[in-house]
């Protein structure tokens, strides 16, 4: 159910009125008692996401996510080895003529 906001134009009363779609809007200004309250276009009803399970990762089996937890251990261990410099293995083309 969607929350409406409402003003009085009379007393300049702003207010939310928590209704069905269905339901009539409300006239009867809850301060003065005026019926001259009027019912403000607002952004629209957007679905706001909140909480978990709205993630394709959130459906995701407790064996998958042990296994990426490993997985993801798995490349720090291999991310923490010293790589060999790629340049001590090329020769340069000063070190081939050297040679020859």
């Amino acid at each position: 159910m969607p929350t409406y906001d409402y003003e009085c134009t009379a007393c300049e009363h702003r207010f939310e009125m928590f209704q069905s779609i269905t339901a009539k809007p409300i006239r009867k200004c809850p301060q003065c008692g005026k019926m001259t309250v009027r019912r403000l276009i607002g952004s629209g009803g957007a679905i706001i996401f909140k909480g978990s399970g709205f993630y394709q990762t959130d459906y995701r089996s407790s064996d998958y996510t042990s296994k990426a937890k490993a997985e993801k251990a798995g490349d720090k261990v291999e991310s923490a080895t010293p790589s060999k410099d790629k340049s001590d293995t090329k020769t340069s083309a000063k070190d081939k003529k050297k040679g020859e």
